[in-house]
Formats: structure tokens, C-alpha cells, sequence
């Protein structure tokens, strides 16, 4: 199978009549709304000068018109570049401008707010979804006609532009090939049992790997349905679950849900799979669940350059702690970080893989492309990990201090570039630390400048208008100095132990 990820998708399609999406308290679409309404959505990309290889750059809330935007984009052979809803417009004008995107669509509400800022990064047109469903695109997809001719793609060919924290504080652009995508869905569908009877409780953001490409592309290689949920709200979820044969989340979901005594065995007994991702799961929590719902949480591994690397078996013991066995077609080993030279069972290394879900490379940057592939072409995760004497693989740290909140990457050297920035800081270190509903939380250590003060409050006021309220520090601690060895490298693995209890 080659080409176009949607020709795919529709070749394993279940047939027009069956169930696609359901928003809940909303519309039901099958997949034959599917297929029209992508039609409609690239008619109209074309319309407002879109073509392939362009870059489509889309900031909205969660609806299924995104959907019918991303496969559109597919369809034409656009480049689909979705971005966080939580970018302030600062951060936004650089994807804009670096991605020289072609159309930017933003939620009806905030065209005011960003539409000056859009033309002067030189988008070609900028276009709005709106809930009521009388954004501009919207209204433009519904006058065109459902009849669309998919064009021809190749399995290299850029399907989607996801950007990832930089650790010098650039973001840089993951390339995203239509090959990538297609063969990691079609592996999930297999490794976790997918089949046309399944129904996804999908709560997740679709601006990310984990709610759009992992969720929504393995329900559409199986022919599944899917209840889209906009957000994840407690009463929501336990209202839903009893319809769902599966759910995905990050561990602040199965948390949220644990602290609910309405969740319980009866709820559940329709599930056959929860599955966990985008930031490590506690064996505490899997063990609550387990004794709470008598099911296990698969965990899996992945990551936004790879799509899923591992996952802990349908069948078989799901270790906690562990995230399992690589991929169909992921050959995946442990190697020195320094050398690359490959290390032996159980010992701590790098994490490297091949395989047809690993990325083309970053955005218009060859050389730190380079720099992330061994010669023999391996792609260096910078996660640190093991492999047990039974094959699961556990990540045992992660490199280049990347924190995770709440399923969200979060870098340290961007929040500090913001924090040293601002007058009264002569110094910062951001780290992450345990957090009991986010996993980590994103903690900030300033030294005052001129032996001054600073203002806790204040600053993440300020921080809050140049930052994504998930990368903002939850907590800025104020301190005399900063320890450091004697190179002069801020110890963070000290910081981390310092105020490791900061949450708890």
C-alpha cells in the first residue's frame, strides 16, 4: 500500500453508513459524511489558493471540522500544521513565519487578535471554524461541492509539520511524511486489536501526536467510531465510558478519574483497553486502577519526531513502569550517548531507533537533522533507557532535561530565556518535579537581581502573556544562588532533589 494516507484510510472503510464521529450532545458522522466533507474542505482549500506542498497552519478549538481540515489537507497534498490553542500570538508569529505557511485558520473569535500579525508573517490568506459552524472556511466548504479527486502522493511526501521545543529555545518543525503516519496507525490498529465494532473515547487535543495521529488515524485504519469529546470534563467522561470499548489519555485523566468513586467495575465493564501515554505513569496509579476496575493500563512510548516507538502487549503481562516492546517494523536498540556504540541487555543508554515512523527531518534545519541521526541511520531519541531480561524497554530518564506536564512537552532553556528576561531575574533554572495531577510540574528557581526581590505572582502574570499557560512555572522559588559544579553548570538533578516535594 502507497500514496496518500486518506486513499488508505478510505480502503479500509467500513462503507458510508457506519458510525465515524459522535460529538456528544451533537451531531453523529459517518463515513460517509467522511468522505464528502473532506471533499468539501479541499475544494475550498484550493478555492483560497492552497496547494500541494503548502503549509496549512490551524489554531482552533476541538471540533470536527478540524478533522475535515486535516484530511482535506491530506487530500490536496497540503502540509497540515497544527498548533497548540495555549500559543500566545508571539509565539504563533514564528510558526507563521517559519513554516512560510500558506493559510492560517483560527477560531472565529481570535481573527481580531491575530489577523495583523498573520498578514505581517506573509500568510497568503487567513480563514476562521467557529462552533456555530459560520466560519469563514466552513462557509466556504459548504458551498463547494463533495466530489474530489485525491491527488497523487508519495509515500515521502510531507503530510504534516509538528513543532517540538527546542533546548536552545528555537522550536524546531518535525517533518512528518504521509508514510510515517500511515504505517504507525496501521500497527496500533493491529497491536491493540482495533476492529470496526470499537468505539474511542477521545477527550484528548487534536494538536498534538497523541489525540490526532495516535487516537484519530488508528480509528480511521480500522474503521472504528469515535466519541469526541471536546475536552476532558469529569461528568462527561463518566457519562461516556459506559459507550466506549476504549479510552486514551495521559495520566492526568486515569488520575482524575481514580479520584471519582463513580468509577468503578460496573462503569467499566464495556471496556476492553485503556491506554496511557505522553508522560509516565505511576505504578501507584496502576495499581489503584487495576484494583479499582480489574483492567490494566497499557502503557505505550512515542514521541512527536517517531509517532509510538513501543507498547506493553494486548496480551500478556503490562509491567508498570515498563512501556513494552517495539512496534511492528521499530528496531529499536540501546546505545552510549557519546558513541553511539550499542550497549548490552539492562544497561542504561541512549534509546535509537529505524523504522518507517521515524520523521524526514526538522524544518529547514539540515544540520541538527544531522545531528540527531547516527550514520548508520539510527534516530537518537535522547531519552535514556534499558532493556530487561524479558524485552520490555523502560525509560529510566530523559535527556536534555525535556519536562512533561500534563502530556505536554515543556523545555527548560525557553521558559528561562523568559525568565531572565524580566528585570528583578539575574538568574534562572527551570526544572520539572513530581506533581500529583500533572505528573511534573514546571518549577522556576531565580536568583533576584542586585540583591533585590521578586515578586511570585507578578512575574507568572507576565510570564502568562509571553508563555503557553502550560509551559508558565506552576511555582518560582526565589534562592541566594544557584548550585553548580565546577565548570559552572547549574546542578538541576540537586534543584530536582531540593524541592522534589514542592507539590506533595
Amino acid at each position: 500500500m502507497t500514496g496518500n494516507l486518506f486513499d488508505a484510510v478510505m480502503e479500509r472503510s467500513p462503507g458510508g453508513h457506519r458510525t465515524f464521529l459522535e460529538v456528544p450532545g451533537g451531531p453523529v458522522f459517518t463515513y460517509g459524511d467522511l468522505a464528502d466533507w473532506s471533499a468539501r474542505y479541499a475544494n475550498a482549500l484550493l478555492a483560497v489558493g492552497v496547494r500541494k506542498g503548502d503549509r496549512v497552519a490551524v489554531q482552533t478549538s476541538k471540533l470536527a471540522d478540524c478533522l475535515w481540515l486535516y484530511l482535506g489537507c491530506l487530500r490536496v497534498g497540503a502540509v497540515y500544521l497544527p498548533l497548540n490553542t495555549a500559543y500566545t500570538p508571539a509565539e504563533v508569529d514564528y510558526f507563521l513565519r517559519d513554516a512560510e505557511a500558506a493559510l492560517f485558520v483560527c477560531d472565529a473569535s481570535r481573527l481580531d487578535a491575530v489577523s495583523e500579525m498573520a498578514k505581517a508573517a506573509g500568510v497568503g490568506a487567513i480563514e476562521t471554524l467557529d462552533p456555530s459552524g459560520e466560519g469563514s472556511l466552513q462557509r466556504k466548504a459548504a458551498a463547494t461541492t463533495a466530489s474530489f479527486e485525491t491527488v497523487d502522493i508519495g509515500d515521502d511526501d510531507l503530510a504534516a509539520i509538528l513543532y517540538t521545543s527546542g533546548t536552545t529555545g528555537r522550536s524546531k518543525g518535525a517533518m512528518i511524511s504521509h508514510e510515517n503516519l500511515r504505517s504507525n496507525a496501521a500497527a496500533l490498529a493491529e497491536i491493540w486489536r482495533f476492529t470496526s465494532d470499537d468505539v474511542l473515547l477521545n477527550a484528548l487535543p487534536i494538536f498534538h501526536t497523541h489525540g490526532l495521529f495516535v487516537a484519530t488515524n488508528t480509528v480511521l485504519m480500522s474503521g472504528a467510531s469515535m466519541l469526541f469529546q471536546p475536552r476532558f470534563d469529569l461528568d462527561a467522561m463518566i457519562a461516556l465510558i459506559p459507550r466506549a470499548t476504549v479510552m486514551m489519555g495521559v495520566p492526568t485523566f486515569y488520575i482524575r478519574l481514580l479520584g471519582d468513586p463513580r468509577f468503578d467495575r460496573e462503569l467499566t465493564a464495556n471496556m476492553r483497553l485503556f491506554i496511557s501515554g505522553s508522560a509516565p505513569l505511576s505504578a501507584d496509579i496502576h495499581q489503584q486502577f487495576s484494583a479499582r476496575t480489574g483492567h490494566n493500563i497499557l502503557e505505550r512510548y512515542g514521541m512527536t519526531e517517531t509517532n509510538m516507538i513501543t507498547s506493553n502487549p494486548y496480551d500478556g503481562t503490562r509491567k508498570p513502569g515498563a512501556v513494552g516492546f517495539p512496534l511492528p517494523g521499530v528496531d529499536l536498540r540501546i546505545a552510549d550517548p557519546e558513541t553511539g556504540t550499542p550497549l548490552p541487555q539492562g544497561e542504561v543508554g541512549v534509546i535509537e531507533l529505524k523504522g518507517s515512523n521515524v520523521f524526514k527531518g526538522y524544518w529547514r534545519m539540515p544540520e541538527k537533522t544531522a545531528e540527531e541521526f547516527r550514520s548508520d541511520g539510527y534516530f537518537t531519541t535522547g531519552d535514556l533507557g534499558f532493556i530487561d531480561g524479558d524485552g520490555y524497554v523502560t525509560i529510566s530518564g530523559r535527556g536534555k532535561d525535556l519536562i512533561i506536564s500534563g502530556g505536554f512537552n515543556v523545555y527548560p532553556a525557553e521558559i528561562e530565556t523568559a525568565l531572565d528576561s524580566q528585570a528583578e531575574v539575574a538568574e534562572s533554572a527551570v526544572i520539572g518535579i513530581p506533581h500529583p495531577d500533572f505528573g511534573e510540574g514546571v518549577v522556576g528557581v531565580v536568583v533576584a537581581a542586585n540583591g533585590g526581590t521578586v515578586d511570585e505572582g507578578e512575574l507568572r502574570r507576565r510570564l502568562e502573556t509571553e508563555l503557553a499557560k502550560f509551559k508558565v512555572p506552576k511555582r518560582i522559588v526565589t534562592v541566594d544562588e544557584l548550585p553548580k559544579n565546577t565548570m559552572g553548570k547549574i546542578q538541576k538533578n540537586v534543584l530536582r532533589e531540593t524541592y522534589k516535594g514542592l507539590f506533595s
